[in-house]
């Protein structure tokens, strides 16, 4: 039986996140923050390493807390209402979750202090031109380079390029999708290498994303990397990739929950008080009808995702279609929601200084993040075709 209700210890959690956000991270902080070179603020990084949050859903064993995906969902939806721009998605949902269920031992024992105490940074690079969000379609290559017949012996060298990877300015290791056999679309001969940051051939060009947040491309010029970056298996990674991809994907329809809740917040408090022909504009019945419609999207949003998250356990088909399920809802809703706030604001709506124009930047840009409602629709049918 799938439990909805938060347990003691993920309420907690939920009242902690909502409080530092309510009391420390106000709009016109994250303005400020986003206006800065690096687009995040370290000290609050550091602030959400010293409250546990970096690893609330991985195992105690390396400084977590161990409280599953659920924790994870709690943490993104507070965000959201923030629209937090410190690289949670990337470097703890992403990377920690990599790291967490694929890489070895001594990968896990030496990283996931680090990233949980905040000394790292993690970024996920797995997007090409022409991918269309297909995790399978890699043409980066890794190409071996000696004739060693033991996979512990081996050396790679990776030539490519992958584009959007978010908050890969501010990431000390990137992982990478490259394709150690087969042809562009062979479900078999991916693979998965952490690469420094700072090594030989690895380039960024870094650029702000519409809705203020920060992503690069990243060109690999003849990167070597050894079989000790390997997270998985050689030949194998794909599983990996879609299973973490769909963890954040999950993480990030929470972060759109939180954002749409705020907005409808904004805009029920805005109908409240701007007056228009003698009284409210919130007392007209059409616009009445408008606001029952955004919250039905957002309470039908807030099942889907947490069916969602519930499903990163089970089995990959279920997993698979519970994910795409859940995204198309957000997609949708994050459309409806969006336009719909900013048009029942009017024109200051899409000034700077009204957080309601920035809610739907991030609602747009998630919908777009991830796979759009095409792609997951197709992914949808696939077990019935």
């Amino acid at each position: 039986m799938m439990r909805f209700s938060l347990s003691e210890e993920q309420t907690m959690l939920q009242e902690s996140v909502d409080r530092f956000i309510q009391d420390s991270y106000s709009f016109e902080f994250r303005q400020k923050n986003i206006a800065t070179e690096i687009g995040y603020s370290e000290n609050i990084w550091k602030q959400f390493a010293e409250l546990g949050w970096l690893g609330a859903a991985l195992p105690e064993a390396y400084g977590g807390i161990d409280l599953g995906p659920r924790a994870t969902m709690t943490i993104m939806e507070a965000m959201g209402k923030g629209m937090v721009s410190e690289p949670y998605l990337t470097s703890v949902v992403f990377g920690g979750s990599i790291i967490n269920q694929f890489a070895d031992d001594s990968i896990k024992s030496s990283l996931l202090p680090l990233l949980i105490s905040g000394q790292l940074k993690i970024a996920l690079a797995y997007s090409e031109a022409g991918s269309r969000y297909s995790p399978d379609n890699v043409s980066t290559t890794a190409t071996a380079v000696n004739n060693s017949k033991t996979t512990s012996n081996q050396q790679f060298v990776i030539n490519g390029s992958k584009g959007m990877v978010l908050a890969g300015h501010c990431a000390d290791k990137i992982i990478v999708s490259v394709r150690t056999s087969g042809d562009r679309r062979d479900p078999y001969g991916i693979s998965l290498f952490l690469i420094d940051r700072d090594c030989r051939g690895l380039s960024f060009h870094n650029f702000q994303t519409y809705d203020g947040l920060r992503a690069s491309e990243i060109t690999l010029d003849n990167v070597t990397v050894g079989s000790d970056q390997l997270i998985g298996q050689l030949d194998h990674g794909l599983s990996a990739l879609e299973e973490v991809l769909d963890r954040g994907i999950a993480a990030l329809c929470a972060e759109a929950l939180g954002c749409m809740s705020a907005l409808f917040g904004l805009t029920l408090d805005y109908l409240k008080t701007r007056k228009q022909f003698g009284r409210t504009i919130g007392s007209f019945q059409a616009l009445q009808y408008r606001m029952v419609d955004l919250y039905m999207a957002l309470e039908n949003s807030r099942s889907m995702v947490v069916v969602a998250t519930e499903s990163l356990n089970g089995d990959a088909s279920v997993r698979r279609q519970e994910i795409s399920a859940a995204k198309i809802q957000i997609n949708e809703a994050c459309h409806l929601i969006g336009a719909q706030g900013v048009q029942m604001h009017g024109a200051i709506a899409i000034t700077d200084e009204l957080a309601a124009g920035h809610f739907y930047k991030r609602l747009a840009a998630i919908a777009a993040t991830l796979g759009n409602s095409d792609y997951h629709l197709g992914r949808f049918v696939e077990k019935y075709q």
